[in-house]
Protein backbone atom coordinates (compact mmCIF):
# COMPACT_ATOMS: atom_id res chain seq x y z
CA UNK A 1 0.00 0.00 0.00
CA UNK A 2 1.51 2.93 -0.68
CA UNK A 3 1.86 6.28 2.19
CA UNK A 4 2.04 9.32 1.28
CA UNK A 5 3.02 10.52 4.88
CA UNK A 6 5.66 7.91 5.26
CA UNK A 7 8.80 9.40 7.06
CA UNK A 8 7.02 12.51 8.37
CA UNK A 9 6.39 13.24 12.07
CA UNK A 10 2.63 14.37 13.02
CA UNK A 11 1.48 16.05 16.59
CA UNK A 12 -2.31 15.27 17.00
CA UNK A 13 -3.89 17.55 19.76
CA UNK A 14 -6.84 16.26 21.40
CA UNK A 15 -5.68 13.11 19.69
CA UNK A 16 -6.83 10.48 22.95
CA UNK A 17 -10.61 10.33 21.65
CA UNK A 18 -12.94 11.50 19.15
CA UNK A 19 -12.03 14.16 16.10
CA UNK A 20 -8.69 13.58 17.10
CA UNK A 21 -8.15 9.82 17.53
CA UNK A 22 -9.67 9.72 14.14
CA UNK A 23 -7.30 12.11 12.63
CA UNK A 24 -4.13 10.64 13.82
CA UNK A 25 -5.48 6.91 13.29
CA UNK A 26 -5.53 7.96 9.82
CA UNK A 27 -2.38 9.98 9.78
CA UNK A 28 -0.52 6.37 11.12
CA UNK A 29 -2.52 4.77 8.37
CA UNK A 30 -0.85 6.88 5.33
CA UNK A 31 2.71 6.44 7.04
CA UNK A 32 3.35 8.73 9.74
CA UNK A 33 4.77 8.94 13.18
CA UNK A 34 1.99 10.27 15.07
CA UNK A 35 2.45 12.14 18.27
CA UNK A 36 -0.47 12.43 20.08
CA UNK A 37 -1.01 15.25 22.89
CA UNK A 38 -4.11 15.41 25.61
CA UNK A 39 -4.92 16.64 28.42
CA UNK A 40 -5.80 13.05 29.65
CA UNK A 41 -3.55 10.56 27.62
CA UNK A 42 -4.56 7.60 29.50
CA UNK A 43 -8.20 8.22 28.03
CA UNK A 44 -5.78 6.73 24.85
CA UNK A 45 -7.21 3.03 24.66
CA UNK A 46 -4.51 1.01 22.33
CA UNK A 47 -6.71 -1.44 21.56
CA UNK A 48 -9.85 0.46 20.56
CA UNK A 49 -7.40 2.90 18.23
CA UNK A 50 -5.89 -0.07 16.14
CA UNK A 51 -2.58 1.76 15.94
CA UNK A 52 0.17 2.60 18.59
CA UNK A 53 1.43 5.86 18.19
CA UNK A 54 4.83 7.11 17.89
CA UNK A 55 4.62 9.34 21.37
CA UNK A 56 1.64 9.75 24.05
CA UNK A 57 2.25 12.81 25.58
CA UNK A 58 0.27 14.90 28.47
CA UNK A 59 -0.49 18.94 26.85
CA UNK A 60 -2.18 21.24 27.86
CA UNK A 61 -2.31 23.17 25.30
CA UNK A 62 -4.21 26.09 27.05
CA UNK A 63 -0.70 26.33 28.84
CA UNK A 64 2.25 27.71 26.76
CA UNK A 65 5.03 25.98 29.05
CA UNK A 66 3.06 22.88 28.64
CA UNK A 67 3.24 23.13 24.31
CA UNK A 68 6.54 24.55 24.54
CA UNK A 69 7.84 21.10 26.22
CA UNK A 70 5.91 19.26 24.48
CA UNK A 71 7.18 20.30 21.03
CA UNK A 72 10.42 20.36 22.15
CA UNK A 73 10.05 16.66 23.30
CA UNK A 74 8.48 15.51 19.89
CA UNK A 75 11.94 17.72 18.31
CA UNK A 76 14.34 15.52 20.47
CA UNK A 77 12.69 11.84 20.16
CA UNK A 78 12.13 12.43 16.34
CA UNK A 79 14.41 15.17 14.91
CA UNK A 80 11.34 17.32 13.41
CA UNK A 81 7.84 17.65 12.86
CA UNK A 82 6.20 18.24 9.75
CA UNK A 83 2.44 18.43 10.68
CA UNK A 84 0.48 20.24 13.03
CA UNK A 85 -3.00 19.39 13.50
CA UNK A 86 -4.23 21.38 16.14
CA UNK A 87 -7.72 19.45 17.16
CA UNK A 88 -7.63 19.87 21.00
CA UNK A 89 -11.12 21.84 21.89
CA UNK A 90 -14.34 21.92 24.04
CA UNK A 91 -17.83 22.93 23.02
CA UNK A 92 -18.56 24.96 26.43
CA UNK A 93 -22.11 25.61 28.00
CA UNK A 94 -25.52 25.64 25.38
CA UNK A 95 -26.47 29.00 27.07
CA UNK A 96 -27.67 32.55 26.03
CA UNK A 97 -24.92 34.80 25.86
CA UNK A 98 -26.60 37.69 28.26
CA UNK A 99 -26.01 34.38 30.64
CA UNK A 100 -22.53 32.94 29.85
CA UNK A 101 -20.46 32.62 32.96
CA UNK A 102 -16.90 34.62 32.76
CA UNK A 103 -15.21 31.87 33.63
CA UNK A 104 -16.81 29.79 30.81
CA UNK A 105 -16.44 32.01 28.36
CA UNK A 106 -12.35 32.29 29.50
CA UNK A 107 -12.01 28.53 29.74
CA UNK A 108 -13.38 28.08 25.95
CA UNK A 109 -11.62 31.17 24.31
CA UNK A 110 -8.33 29.67 25.91
CA UNK A 111 -8.88 26.26 25.11
CA UNK A 112 -10.85 27.01 21.32
CA UNK A 113 -8.54 30.12 20.54
CA UNK A 114 -5.46 30.99 21.94
CA UNK A 115 -4.09 27.19 22.24
CA UNK A 116 -4.32 27.39 18.65
CA UNK A 117 -2.50 30.25 18.76
CA UNK A 118 0.07 28.77 21.11
CA UNK A 119 0.76 25.10 18.89
CA UNK A 120 1.31 27.47 15.37
CA UNK A 121 3.14 30.09 17.07
CA UNK A 122 5.33 27.10 18.23
CA UNK A 123 5.43 24.56 15.43
CA UNK A 124 5.47 27.91 12.56
CA UNK A 125 9.14 28.63 14.27
CA UNK A 126 10.29 25.34 13.64
CA UNK A 127 9.02 24.68 10.26
CA UNK A 128 9.87 27.77 9.13
CA UNK A 129 13.50 26.70 10.54
CA UNK A 130 13.54 23.51 8.75
CA UNK A 131 11.68 24.56 5.57
CA UNK A 132 8.72 23.35 5.33
CA UNK A 133 5.62 22.04 7.19
CA UNK A 134 1.43 21.55 7.09
CA UNK A 135 -0.42 22.97 10.11
CA UNK A 136 -4.36 22.07 9.98
CA UNK A 137 -6.44 23.97 12.41
CA UNK A 138 -9.92 22.56 13.62
CA UNK A 139 -12.56 24.77 13.44
CA UNK A 140 -16.06 24.82 12.74
CA UNK A 141 -19.15 25.82 10.69
CA UNK A 142 -19.83 28.05 14.15
CA UNK A 143 -17.16 30.03 13.49
CA UNK A 144 -18.73 30.72 10.15
CA UNK A 145 -22.27 31.39 10.88
CA UNK A 146 -22.71 32.04 14.62
CA UNK A 147 -24.79 29.54 16.12
CA UNK A 148 -27.17 30.65 18.82
CA UNK A 149 -26.77 29.68 22.47
CA UNK A 150 -23.07 28.88 22.05
CA UNK A 151 -21.60 32.29 21.56
CA UNK A 152 -18.23 31.68 23.35
CA UNK A 153 -17.81 28.32 21.54
CA UNK A 154 -18.72 30.30 17.68
CA UNK A 155 -16.59 33.19 18.65
CA UNK A 156 -13.39 31.16 18.95
CA UNK A 157 -13.65 29.37 16.32
CA UNK A 158 -14.05 32.15 14.48
CA UNK A 159 -10.79 33.49 15.50
CA UNK A 160 -9.56 30.17 14.86
CA UNK A 161 -10.33 30.81 11.02
CA UNK A 162 -9.41 34.59 11.01
CA UNK A 163 -5.67 33.74 12.68
CA UNK A 164 -5.53 31.25 10.04
CA UNK A 165 -6.28 33.23 7.00
CA UNK A 166 -3.85 36.00 8.45
CA UNK A 167 -0.80 33.38 9.03
CA UNK A 168 -0.99 31.52 5.82
CA UNK A 169 -0.46 34.99 4.45
CA UNK A 170 2.18 35.21 6.01
CA UNK A 171 3.91 31.92 5.64
CA UNK A 172 2.69 31.81 1.83
CA UNK A 173 6.53 31.76 0.58
CA UNK A 174 8.19 29.98 3.28
CA UNK A 175 6.70 26.35 2.05
CA UNK A 176 4.21 26.03 5.43
CA UNK A 177 0.88 25.35 4.37
CA UNK A 178 -1.68 26.70 7.04
CA UNK A 179 -5.14 25.56 6.58
CA UNK A 180 -8.46 25.26 8.67
CA UNK A 181 -11.48 22.63 8.65
CA UNK A 182 -15.09 23.79 9.43
CA UNK A 183 -17.14 20.70 10.36
CA UNK A 184 -20.82 20.45 10.92
CA UNK A 185 -22.06 18.56 14.05
CA UNK A 186 -19.84 15.41 14.90
CA UNK A 187 -20.93 12.36 16.63
CA UNK A 188 -18.09 12.34 19.37
CA UNK A 189 -18.46 12.21 23.02
CA UNK A 190 -18.61 16.29 22.76
CA UNK A 191 -22.79 15.24 22.90
CA UNK A 192 -22.76 14.82 26.26
CA UNK A 193 -21.98 18.82 26.63
CA UNK A 194 -25.05 19.56 24.68
CA UNK A 195 -29.19 19.75 25.09
CA UNK A 196 -30.88 17.42 23.17
CA UNK A 197 -32.61 20.17 22.06
CA UNK A 198 -29.60 21.98 20.49
CA UNK A 199 -28.28 18.57 19.01
CA UNK A 200 -31.84 18.29 17.00
CA UNK A 201 -31.15 21.99 16.09
CA UNK A 202 -27.88 21.38 14.81
CA UNK A 203 -29.05 17.80 12.79
CA UNK A 204 -32.11 20.10 11.36
CA UNK A 205 -29.68 22.67 9.73
CA UNK A 206 -27.51 19.92 7.45
CA UNK A 207 -29.33 19.14 3.87
CA UNK A 208 -28.05 15.63 3.82
CA UNK A 209 -29.96 14.88 7.18
CA UNK A 210 -26.96 13.03 8.65
CA UNK A 211 -24.63 13.93 11.20
CA UNK A 212 -20.37 13.62 10.45
CA UNK A 213 -18.70 11.13 11.02
CA UNK A 214 -15.06 11.54 12.45
CA UNK A 215 -13.55 8.95 9.58
CA UNK A 216 -14.63 11.86 7.07
CA UNK A 217 -13.15 14.56 8.63
CA UNK A 218 -9.92 12.08 9.24
CA UNK A 219 -9.77 11.54 5.11
CA UNK A 220 -10.12 15.00 4.75
CA UNK A 221 -7.34 15.98 7.22
CA UNK A 222 -5.41 13.39 4.98
CA UNK A 223 -5.51 15.18 1.73
CA UNK A 224 -5.19 18.68 3.07
CA UNK A 225 -1.72 17.38 4.58
CA UNK A 226 -0.80 15.14 1.84
CA UNK A 227 1.04 16.03 -1.05
CA UNK A 228 -1.15 16.71 -3.62
CA UNK A 229 -2.54 19.46 -1.88
CA UNK A 230 0.00 21.66 -3.22
CA UNK A 231 -1.52 25.12 -4.17
CA UNK A 232 -3.97 26.12 -1.21
CA UNK A 233 -3.41 27.90 2.01
CA UNK A 234 -5.59 30.18 4.49
CA UNK A 235 -8.55 28.17 3.45
CA UNK A 236 -11.43 26.90 4.59
CA UNK A 237 -12.27 23.12 4.17
CA UNK A 238 -16.21 22.93 4.95
CA UNK A 239 -17.29 19.84 6.05
CA UNK A 240 -21.02 21.06 6.04
CA UNK A 241 -23.73 18.14 4.56
CA UNK A 242 -24.40 20.99 2.00
CA UNK A 243 -24.73 23.54 4.73
CA UNK A 244 -22.47 25.73 3.77
CA UNK A 245 -22.81 26.55 0.53
CA UNK A 246 -20.69 30.05 0.21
Amino acid sequence: MHKPLEGQIAIVTGGARGIGLAIARKLDALGARVSIWDINPDLFDRDKAGFTPGALRAVDVSNFESVTNGFAADVDEFGRVDIMVNNAGINGPVTPSWEYSLEDWDRVIAIDLTAVFYCCRTAINHMREKGGGRIVNVASMAGKEGVQFISGYSAAKAGVIGFTKAAAKELAQDNVYLNCIAPAMVETELFSEMTEEHIRASKAKIPMGRFLQVEEIASMVGFIVGPECTFTTGFVFDLSGGRATY
